[in-house]
């Protein structure tokens, strides 16, 4: 029995995956070799982005963009549900179709999901900036820095949304914003880090949360040192669940910029790599 369970949930999952990808069939999916606009070497032929924007999609998403407080968000929701997801934005910022398909994909698997504005109206990161410019751009969007909005979002989704059990996932700088959130409320009740580390604080790895650390084994942006010594560290100071999952031969980005359809060498890796996001989900909430 246990595994017809196991062979029914994979299917569930495949399942949901089929029905986000059905209803975006319409949509044209120009890829960055097609469209050079969106490729990171566009940034700059000195100082190039190693954070590449990968197969950036034309995907206006099933759900829809909000006012909460001082922030706008986009949200998506099932039919009914009392569980939700915070869906944290890389740095290319809330409106990337690419995170909204990962928005999509959650609600497909029984989850109110919300993406908001992180950075609160000020300008993304965008591949046509030069990279050596970047520390300064970062400077007024610390992903350290976002108990405000955190706090507002999290009222909106008991408050409006009925939730019960929240979870959150990030990206890139949102990976960062999810390792810290994970680090600060005991209410979350499942964190899915898809590469990004806090790296300044003293507490990181005291967890309050269990945590899914997702990574990539060619990392430009986060060398596999840093990976490790996060591991050592949790395993000697980390009361909380957690697992750090490298995936080998990926690149940055990989989990939600790569589109598995037109990447066949990295779609096994692309898909686990969901799969595992959703289950890790699930098990703690």
């Amino acid at each position: 029995m246990v595994g017809v369970a196991k062979r029914d949930k994979h299917r569930n999952l495949q399942s949901a995956f089929s029905y986000i990808r059905s209803q975006i069939s319409a949509f044209s999916f120009p890829h960055s070799e097609k469209n050079p606009r969106f490729s990171g070497e566009m940034a700059n032929e000195a100082k190039p982005c190693p954070c590449d924007i990968g197969d950036k999609i034309e995907y206006g998403g099933l759900g829809e963009e909000v006012q909460i407080e001082h922030i706008k968000a986009y949200v998506v929701k099932p039919p009914a549900s009392e569980k939700a997801i915070i869906v944290i934005q890389d740095i290319f910022g809330w409106q990337l179709p690419n995170t909204r398909y990962m928005a999509d994909m959650l609600s497909a698997n029984g989850y109110i999901a919300i993406c908001p504005d992180f950075f609160v109206g000020k300008e993304p990161w965008s591949p046509s900036h030069d990279w050596s410019t970047f520390q300064q751009w970062l400077e007024d969007k610390k992903p350290t820095d976002i108990k405000k909005e955190v706090d507002v979002v999290l009222r909106y989704l008991k408050e409006q949304c009925g939730a019960k059990h929240i979870g959150v996932v990030g990206f890139c700088w949102g990976g960062v914003a999810t390792h810290y959130i994970a680090l600060q409320y005991q209410e979350i009740k499942a964190g899915v880090s898809v590469y990004g580390i806090v790296r300044e604080r003293e507490d990181r790895f005291d967890l309050k949360s269990p945590t899914l650390f997702i990574f990539a084994e060619n990392d430009a942006v986060i060398p596999l040192d840093q990976v490790t010594t996060l591991e050592t560290r949790l395993k000697e100071k980390c009361t909380a669940d957690f697992q750090v999952k490298i995936f080998p031969k990926q690149t940055h980005g990989f989990v939600h910029r790569k589109r598995e359809d037109i990447n066949p060498d990295d779609k096994p890796y692309i898909e686990e790599a969901r799969t595992d996001m959703i289950n890790w989900l699930n098990k703690y909430m």
